[in-house]
């Protein structure tokens, strides 16, 4: 299946996000009223007549703009362009051709790519005749569409499939989804600047401000062969602490990227330290079933001694004990300390998270855990454990058998997790266990 890359660039608030929703059938972008919503890059794929075309959501282009955001902005429009395929170059119909419009228009054209014009909100007949006023710009061809009920969106797709020379319709072929791995974290924890590193470009927009990140971005690179989607996400606030809308939205997306994945590097700030709302995340994490890793990231600003890292993953796992059972990589990513080793434990975990232990291992596992410690008798009837199966991977659901399902304690219940934990080498994935009336 071949694929191709489409950048769609245009000035705020031209509804390009609306438009990259509608061809996703999808809300994957968060869509306004306000202008500079989108800032990062938001790639999404669409299949049309048996090829797969990638579009690349970006920000609002404003052209000689110092502020801090809208350079990134800009910086991340320019990206795109450079790496796309096509540039469909979105203009509100419903407006004269501005000023903004005229510079990005001559941008295209000096780019030297295949470009396509789209003349955005004409809903109906009436208003195509707004597309004559933008031929001045000359790119060709001057597509009337409208991203807020679909209409022409075909004729559209036809139209790029033609600029790029896809004649022919090819039959759907396998693709490998490869493993999901989300960057989750509190704001400016510097999930971004990790995203970046990774890459080993500049994917995301980093800034010192908070909340810089809204959609959650998704970027492809290769591990040993291996595809691994990374998804960078919006920092994750308490709801009494969202102040918007937007942030609302990112909120929400943010969560759908952790149950949308396989594993999920929980980054917080070595400065700040392990707080209630990093517990919580990571408590979410876990009960949605995903891989986890907690990533310390800015190390670099700690003063160390000799037992530092033991001292603060101890304290972590004092404050939320579950912890105990996941890795915890301390790292920089302005200095690309350690970076290398993410990746690595990932794949580590994924595979974990995928294996499946024989029944005839975990019942002489459960034997061995009786001699240790057998479950106490509970209301003066004694508990026997029978028999030990897996019945699920990712997450791990084992099911032991026994004759008072109901009466074992808690206690007992974590010991045996931990001793599964020791015996199969089972850190970074969930495990539940089930016990059930033979």
């Amino acid at each position: 299946m071949s694929n191709y890359q489409i950048a769609i660039v245009g000035r705020p608030n031209v509804g390009k996000s609306t438009f990259f929703n509608r061809l996703l059938k999808q809300r994957k972008a968060i869509v306004g009223s306000e202008e500079g919503i989108t800032r990062d890059r938001i790639y999404g794929d669409v299949e049309w007549s048996g090829h797969v075309l990638t579009f690349i959501d970006t920000g609002g282009y404003i052209p000689e703009d110092i502020d801090i955001f809208n350079s990134a902005v800009r910086d991340q429009a320019l990206a795109a362009v450079s790496e796309a395929d096509l540039i469909l170059f979105m203009v509100d119909g419903k407006d004269d051709p501005t000023a903004s419009d005229k510079s990005l228009a001559t941008l295209i054209r000096q780019s030297g790519k295949k470009s396509i014009l789209a003349v955005n909100k004409c809903d109906s007949l009436d208003h195509d005749k707004q597309v004559y006023q933008f031929h001045e710009f000359g790119i060709e061809p001057v597509h009337p569409v409208s991203a807020l009920n679909g209409r022409l969106t075909g004729d559209l797709l036809d139209s790029i499939l033609e600029r790029l020379d896809i004649n022919s319709i090819v039959e759907n072929g396998d693709s490998e989804d490869g493993m999901r791995v989300a960057i989750v974290g509190m704001p400016n924890v510097g999930k971004s600047s990790i995203t970046n590193s990774l890459l080993q470009k500049d994917q995301a927009i980093v800034t010192p401000i908070a909340g810089t990140t809204r959609d959650s971005i998704d970027s492809k690179l290769k591990y040993y062969n291996k595809l691994i989607t990374l998804v960078d996400t919006a920092g994750l606030r308490k709801k009494s602490k969202l102040d918007d809308n937007i942030e609302f939205y990112s909120n929400v997306r943010t969560r759908r990227s952790i149950i949308g994945s396989d594993i999920v590097l929980v980054v917080i700030d070595a400065d700040k330290g392990f707080t209630k709302q990093d517990k919580a995340i990571a408590d979410e994490v876990i009960n949605k079933g995903k891989g986890m890793a907690i990533i310390v990231n800015k190390w670099d600003l700690i003063e160390k001694e000799t037992n530092t890292m033991r001292d603060f993953a101890l304290e972590m796992s004092l404050q939320f004990k579950s912890l105990s059972h996941y890795p915890v990589l301390f790292i920089s990513a302005k200095t690309k300390q350690r970076i290398s080793s993410i990746l690595k434990t990932a794949n580590k975990i994924y595979d974990l998270r995928l294996t499946s232990i024989g029944t005839s291992d975990l019942n002489k596992f459960l034997q061995k855990t009786l001699i240790l410690q057998s479950p106490p008798a509970i209301k003066g009837k004694a508990i026997n454990l029978k028999y030990m199966t897996q019945v699920s991977s990712a997450p791990h659901l084992f099911v032991i058998f026994t004759n008072y399902p109901k009466l074992i304690p808690p206690s007992y219940k974590r010991f045996i997790e931990n001793q599964l934990r020791d015996s199969f080498n089972l850190d970074g994935v969930p495990i539940r266990i089930s016990f059930r009336k033979k």
